[in-house]
């Protein structure tokens, strides 16, 4: 890396600081992916560590590995890490699967994180949120405004490939870590979302993780199962194709495909851009 660059990279830092910095202290929603890692270790920088907590919730939607991986990155930065369960799945807005089903979520979560915030007196919560996020279909940036969680990264408008940058600059293992997302999104809207269908998909993808597999989605069609694996990564889930049909049903499913087009972030919201299709699927007023 050349000097202008990692001057580059440096300055965004510093601005990245400047801006956690004078709240004094930080609650950081951390879920483990490269966003809100690189947040954590942000704030980890900018303020004393034991000003500093991050807290994961750990329940039905989060991969089990997943917990692990965010345990062990936290204890690399010296703060505290303190796990919750949020359960979003109780609240009947979040399991009937709506097309806004992510803003129910980021409210009961980011209540509960304000809460307790307050109650340990951190002055704020943070989250990952990238600027690329403002440009997306991402009904949680609205709960995250309305509760006043500091976007550090968006706000400071740092992009999702500035995001890996800055990350492998701090040498972060998670610099290159495939795209994560909640194990809801892997349902069509309108399906109820249940522990028992989480769990078919949990299987499954910590399976395909195990035999290698860097970037998947178990997109849950019912008694179908849609896999979605990297482009580069299809020739190679096409040739196991017998491994995994074999494990995908004893998961419980009927039919198992592998999905041509190969992974794309937020595939299932095509539905939301068919003609004639916006009014049949369920959206509740928010």
């Amino acid at each position: 890396m050349n000097q202008a660059a990692t001057d580059t990279l440096q300055g965004r830092l510093e601005e990245l600081e400047g801006i956690i910095a004078p709240r004094g202290s930080a609650l950081v929603a951390f879920s483990g992916g490269v966003d809100s890692s690189l947040a954590l270790a942000v704030a980890a920088r900018a303020l004393p560590k034991e000003r500093v907590l991050a807290v994961t919730s750990n329940n039905e939607t989060y991969l089990p590995s997943e917990l692990d991986l965010a345990r062990s990155f936290v204890e690399s930065l010296g703060v505290e890490h303190l796990v919750v369960n949020t359960r979003e799945l109780d609240n009947p807005d979040y399991a009937s699967n709506p097309t806004n089903r992510c803003y129910f979520c980021k409210s009961t979560l980011y209540s509960d994180l304000a809460k307790l915030a307050k109650e340990k007196g951190y002055a704020c919560v943070v989250d990952g949120a990238n600027k690329d996020d403002e440009g997306d279909y991402r009904p949680g940036r609205k709960a995250a405004k309305e509760l006043g969680v500091v976007s550090v990264l968006s706000e400071a408008g740092v992009t999702k490939a500035e995001v890996r940058e800055l990350a492998k600059y701090l040498g972060l293992p998670t610099w290159d870590k495939p795209a994560l997302a909640c194990l809801s999104s892997r349902f069509p809207y309108g399906q109820e979302i249940t522990p028992e269908k989480l769990s078919q998909v949990a299987r499954a993808e910590e399976f395909l993780r195990g035999e290698g597999f860097r970037q998947v989605r178990l997109r849950h069609h019912g008694e179908i199962a849609r896999l979605e694996v990297g482009p580069e990564e299809l020739e190679r889930a096409f040739a196991m194709r017998e491994e995994i049909s074999a494990e995908l049903l004893d998961a419980g499913f009927l039919y198992v495909t592998l999905d041509l087009a190969g992974y794309r972030p937020g595939s299932l919201n095509a539905a939301l851009k068919r003609p004639g299709k916006k009014k049949s699927l369920p959206l509740l007023s928010s």
